[in-house]
């Protein structure tokens, strides 16, 4: 393998990103614009979701080389095929990538000279109707060593020294106001997760930078993290993000020659709170004469709303058996009814309802009285009206 182009490690806190990444594009929707693959009706059972049988690696390249990602993918129908460059999607009319597809499912993005800017994560997303897949493949680009580039850059300032020993030949010393080449624009993030800002500034000496909040310095803690990587990319990592971070934030960039600045606005997104459900009215025993109709109630809540499991004497009740039908509304009000009701619907009744924070369950017993016991009910009811007419 060339020297301009070599695989390496990620980190596992890259590795981290890049599957909050993934979790976040197999859940959104995206351009399709320029999608030339079409799923057909195939028969039942004959899907099969997207498999990556061979996935991204990740590569440090020189600036200006080429690059090619590659991964092969498999499934029925032919999946749909989505490149991403850190999380945003790439076009197929973005004439710096060259994305490819053969016919065993091999996929390639070709960069034929990587710049600064094509530094970064690279997600391909497969997709047809049985689910979505993704894998990632990190890019470093490495820029050309500094002293190869003065010439080209106009310096801040620069003066001359005789250094010691005597050697009278001058040595010029160039300085350059801090500039961002990348920085984030507002952002809108999830309480509870990873939120990372990146920025990417030049200038000499190095520069120093500066986190603020709201105006007031962001300090380091077991929640905020300062990382510079190889690159020159400046991160501020917040995990887990929270309701207190949330503001503008302003990142100031200084050396001896000047200093730089840029802001953004983050917003926190509210972590949906997570309640078990539970019985405001549970179901009650009940009994009901033979070809009557019959209802058995509840009321439960939680959030989010939980789905609703009806068992009789422990079997599942299916959603389309015979004179049974299952109700509910967004108020947590549940029915089972049964219409009309026959001696094989007696036994216990078990409702049982299920979200992310937890399941609860009740029971209750249903009678079912035979046509003698309506005609002695009946009878007997005539019988005291008799009884009280005479009196």
């Amino acid at each position: 393998m060339p020297l301009t182009l070599q695989e390496y490690k990620i980190s596992s806190f890259e590795q981290r990103l890049m599957n909050e990444i993934e979790f976040r594009l197999e859940r959104t929707p995206v351009d399709e614009s320029d999608d030339e693959i079409q799923h057909e009706e195939i028969p039942t059972g004959k899907y099969i979701a997207p498999i990556f049988d061979k996935r991204l690696k990740h590569f440090r390249v020189m600036e200006g080389s080429p690059i090619t990602f590659t991964c092969k993918i498999v499934g029925i129908p032919i999946p749909k095929i989505y490149w991403f460059k850190d999380g945003k999607q790439i076009s197929k009319k973005n004439t710096h990538f060259k994305m490819s597809r053969e016919e065993d499912g091999t996929c390639s993005l070709h960069i034929e000279a990587s710049t600064s800017d094509d530094d970064g994560n690279y997600t391909i997303m497969a997709a047809n109707p049985q689910g979505r897949v993704s894998c990632s493949g990190h890019l470093m680009v490495q820029s050309i060593p500094v002293r190869g580039r003065l010439s080209t850059l106009q310096p801040h300032r620069a003066r001359s020294r005789v250094p010691e020993g005597g050697d009278k030949e001058a040595v010029q010393e160039r300085f350059f106001r801090p500039y961002f080449l990348q920085a984030p624009g507002d952002m809108v993030a999830h309480e509870g997760r990873l939120c990372r800002l990146d920025c990417k500034v030049s200038g000499l000496p190095t520069p120093d930078l500066t986190w603020f909040l709201n105006g007031k310095p962001v300090l380091p803690d077991g929640t905020h993290k300062m990382l510079v990587r190889e690159t020159g990319v400046h991160s501020l990592l917040i995990d887990p993000l929270s309701q207190n971070d949330a503001g503008t934030y302003t990142c100031l960039a200084t050396n001896k020659t000047g200093q730089n600045s840029f802001s953004l606005e983050l917003t926190v997104v509210a972590k949906e709170v997570k309640k078990a459900p539970m019985f405001l009215e549970k179901l009650q025993n009940c009994g009901v004469p033979e070809g009557y109709p019959v209802r058995l109630e509840c009321r439960v809540v939680g959030m989010p709303p939980p789905v609703f499991y009806w068992k009789k004497d422990n079997e599942t009740i299916p959603s389309n058996r015979e004179r049974m039908s299952m109700h509910q509304d967004t108020t947590g009000y549940v029915c089972l009814l049964i219409q009309p009701a026959r001696k094989a619907d007696a036994g216990w009744y078990t409702l049982s309802a299920k979200n992310e924070a937890g399941i609860v369950s009740c029971t209750a017993r249903l009678d079912i009285y035979g046509k003698y016991w309506l005609v002695n009910k009946t009878n007997q009811n005539l019988f005291s009206v008799t009884v009280l007419a005479v009196n």
